[in-house]
């Protein structure tokens, strides 16, 4: 046992006294921290909008009614691994695109083995910004002259929606002729064509590529009509239905995706199998 020696009591006094000083139990907590949804907020709006900094975020809390500093704002995004003062030098190609995808319509050709290995053409239209499809013709010998009335009866089918496009752009193919640019130049289009050899015209060869995987690889085509009632069948079914990652898993004709709340279903017996496209393609829905 070890002796207590008058420096120990001393010791216990001043801890004593420090203990009695601090005033532990009565003092206040400090400034109360952010809410766990405004900094939910402010990293939205980040990666939102790559070009604001922490400044302009703080403004734009503060327009909302959330008055916060800026310093906390640049904490916030620094935890979450968000540059606070991104750079301002311009956008990168991807957000280029996507700002300028609203005003572009892209048109290339699908060729088309039937049964026979007699060869069909299709003209594939595709909106960049809805990925909207359209499915101008099918021919197997197509013209200059035939080239000009699918154009023109694509622009009547757009109608209203002509004037949000600004561009069109397709290969070097001989077939899209002058007179061919000149029904949509009429309507305020500038027409594009890409180089040789490159990716410039990419969304409409990846549709053809899904046409050819989902669709044409699965079905034997007989002549130009049946191949003209399926394309038009699943350009139903691709317009109304099939998800795109793009949007979010809406599908081109659909605004806002309907939600379900399956906390209200039992099981998944409600969900029921339709197949399209001669069986080659199932869609599912919910029952009624």
């Amino acid at each position: 046992m070890f002796p207590v020696t008058p420096a120990t009591i001393l010791r216990w006094r001043r801890n004593l006294v420090a203990r009695k000083w601090t005033f532990t139990d009565r003092r206040r907590p400090g400034r109360p921290g952010t809410r766990r949804p405004v900094k939910a907020l402010i990293v939205r709006m980040a990666r939102e909008n790559p070009t604001w900094g922490h400044r302009r975020i703080q403004g734009e809390l503060a327009r909302l009614g959330y008055p916060i500093a800026a310093s906390t704002v640049w904490e916030i995004l620094h935890a979450a691994g968000i540059d606070p003062a991104p750079r301002r030098a311009g956008p990168t190609w991807r957000q280029f695109l996507t700002a300028q995808a609203h005003a572009i319509i892209a048109c290339d050709f699908l060729v088309v083995e039937t049964m026979l290995l007699k060869r069909l053409y299709v003209l594939v239209f595709i909106e960049h910004g809805t990925r909207r499809l359209h499915l101008a013709g099918v021919v197997a010998h197509p013209t200059g002259a035939w080239m000009v009335q699918q154009a023109r009866n694509l622009v009547m089918d757009l109608g209203e929606r002509m004037a949000g496009l600004r561009l069109l752009i397709h290969d070097r193919d001989p077939l899209f002729t002058s007179t061919f640019q000149e029904v949509f130049t009429a309507d305020g289009l500038r027409v594009i064509t890409t180089l040789p050899r490159t990716p410039m015209n990419a969304i409409c060869e990846r549709v053809i590529g899904t046409l050819r995987r989902e669709l044409l690889d699965r079905i034997l085509i007989l002549n130009e009509r049946h191949l003209a009632c399926v394309l038009q069948e699943y350009l139903i079914h691709y317009n109304g239905h099939r998800p795109h990652q793009t949007r979010h898993q809406r599908p081109p004709d659909i605004a806002t995706q309907s939600a379900w709340d399956l906390t209200d279903l039992n099981d998944l017996r409600s969900i029921r199998r339709r197949p399209v496209v001669a069986g080659a393609i199932n869609e599912y829905h919910h029952a009624a």
